[in-house]
């Protein structure tokens, strides 16, 4: 008797919406579904194109571009033999290739921050820790303009603001990341851009604070010694079990992308340490409020 063929179960059109490297993590998934399905190995799979096991890792995983000919061959070697199924597929891989929004941009972004854009936008939850300055996913414009200005030229300035403005448009996709932050209090009295510009973002922390979504602490002075002194960092969580979390550290050149156990670990302790020496979500609006009303 024939084989039934396989049919892959559709991947939900609003991931799209989350952009391509949100999409090549879907497709990556799916993927592995229908090898594991077959109880094919990684490294027969990554022989049957011509590859590796570790290559069909990074396949699996959306860490890389995909080929419409592997696409095809893993396809067939999957059962997938239906001309529809393999042409959705086929479309939906070819789409997850695409450049991301902040590609016009890439004259202004190092690499090691376009691999961070698109983690952001593909992330299930957003757990950062500032020390130094509002998060950047909770900027004004006019905070924004007067952070850049202090080490970019004003020609660019411009366009990084509306870059980091774009960026913020995630918070409102649906099933878009949620975001989770705690800020030192020293952040809310840092004047950066002056009296008149921290007011106001302090006044937009109070208001996006109520959005679904965004949850943001305080750091009080009075907390004293904290785990995550003297450090900034950023912990992306994805939706896809096989995808480990990432810590992001940003340095004046450069950024490490840490996914070990170890490091992970570490930081998820850090993270929740701080989160509970924080004012509770409440308690920090209440704070935020009364700052700003202090400028």
């Amino acid at each position: 008797m024939a084989t039934e063929p396989v049919r892959i179960r559709g991947i939900d059109a609003r991931v799209a919406e989350r952009g391509p490297t949100a999409l090549r993590i879907a497709v990556g998934g799916q993927l592995r579904k229908l090898r594991e399905a077959k109880r094919i190995t990684p490294a027969a799979a990554g022989e049957h194109i011509r590859g590796s096991h570790a290559k069909i890792s990074r396949l699996e995983l959306g860490r890389t571009g995909y080929k419409d000919r592997d696409i095809l061959d893993l396809l067939t070697l999957y059962g997938v033999t239906e001309d529809d199924q393999r042409e959705m597929f086929l479309d939906l891989a070819r789409r997850a290739n695409q450049p991301g929004w902040w590609h016009r941009y890439n004259d202004l972004l190092p690499p090691w921050f376009e691999t961070y854009l698109g983690l952001e936008g593909a992330a299930q939850t957003i757990r950062t820790f500032e020390g130094q300055l509002v998060p950047g996913l909770l900027q004004t414009e006019d905070y924004t303009h007067a952070v850049i200005e202090v080490s970019h030229q004003n020609a660019e300035a411009s366009r990084r603001v509306e870059l980091r403005t774009k960026r913020q448009e995630i918070l409102d996709v649906p099933d878009g990341p949620r975001l989770w932050a705690v800020i030192d209090e020293a952040v809310l009295h840092r004047p950066i851009g002056g009296k008149k510009v921290l007011r106001e973002q302090i006044e937009h922390l109070v208001e996006i604070s109520h959005k679904t979504g965004v949850t943001i602490q305080v750091l009080p002075y009075d907390a004293g010694g904290h785990a995550a002194a003297g450090s900034s960092f950023t912990m992306l969580r994805f939706a896809e079990r096989e995808l480990p979390d990432i810590v992001y550290l940003e340095q004046l050149t450069s950024a490490l992308y840490l996914d070990r156990k170890e490091d992970l670990q570490l930081y998820r302790e850090v993270m929740d340490k701080v989160a509970v020496q924080a004012e509770t979500p409440e308690r920090s609006r209440d704070l935020l409020a009364a700052t700003a009303k202090e400028l």
